[in-house]
């Protein structure tokens, strides 16, 4: 099935496009895999290097979601995301902004971004209301309530099916799927993720762009008994094989890398 293309500030993710690929900058300390922390006063920096190396755009968070992570509040965040926007403002590089709170997006709109990265699906109510209103296009996360509760491949698909209820509902229709492969409730298993990996063909049956996130993440790391800054040979085999299912996207802490598999991915399509 041919995906229904997003276009993030001009540029045409699905739909026929080559991969794209998205740099993760993290603004926050807590960050589990400690390569990706960028402090204020560096953001700059990072993404023109990034960009340099391949990426077609910048995910900038500044709270982690990873399990155990130290809590900030909602005004921490907004305060870092502020300050790292600032650095950014006026570049011409293309950014999406992960966060879930309308106070946050909030300070967002006030910079030069491009997109929305939302892991809670747009199922807050008065959060999705601020994303349609921002009229950004939308990187978003399979979920029913919470961020990524969905385990297993039927509950993953029914729970996208909902994200694309919602996108509808609130005539958003610049968007791109995210499955949620990772350990983001506690019922979530290593096999959840592995299924949800060999089964990543069938999350093109919406018709949407859909994102591989599956950078130096966990269930990645357990199989090959390595911590997150070890994790950067398993990742690109998977992502490898993602691509080759159809994601039409990237979500990477290692561009540079993931820019030559990428490379090497549409030499091989060539006929």
């Amino acid at each position: 099935m041919l995906q229904q293309h997003c276009t993030v500030d001009r540029l045409r993710i699905g739909g026929g496009a080559p991969v794209r690929l998205m740099g993760i900058i993290n603004c926050s300390p807590e960050s589990f895999y400690r390569g990706s922390y960028t402090p204020t006063g560096r953001i700059y920096d990072r993404a023109l290097a990034m960009q340099e190396a391949g990426a077609d755009m910048i995910d900038l968070g500044a709270r982690s979601t990873a399990p155990g992570s130290a809590p900030i509040t909602v005004a921490e965040e907004a305060e870092r995301v502020d300050a790292a926007l600032s650095e950014l403002d006026g570049t011409g590089i293309t950014l999406s902004v992960d966060t879930r709170y309308p106070e946050v997006l909030e300070v967002c709109l006030r910079h030069d971004v491009h997109a929305v990265n939302d892991i809670s699906g747009l199922a807050d109510e008065r959060y999705a209301r601020a994303v349609a209103d921002s009229g950004l296009p939308v990187f978003v996360m399979a979920s029913f309530r919470e961020p990524g509760d969905a385990a297993g491949l039927a509950e993953t698909l029914a729970a996208l099916e909902a994200v694309v209820t919602r996108c509808a509902r609130l005539e958003i229709d610049e968007y791109v799927l995210d499955p949620a492969v990772g350990r983001w409730i506690p019922k979530r298993t290593n096999e959840d993720d592995w299924e949800l990996c060999r089964n990543f063909e069938a999350f093109l049956t919406f018709g949407r762009p859909v994102l591989a996130a599956i950078s130096r993440k966990t269930f990645i790391g357990d199989l090959i008994g390595k911590e997150p800054e070890e994790r950067l040979a398993g990742t690109l085999a998977l992502t490898m094989d993602l691509v080759r299912q159809g994601a039409a996207a990237v979500r990477s802490h290692d561009v540079a890398e993931t820019a030559d598999l990428l490379r090497v991915y549409e030499k091989m399509r060539q006929t």
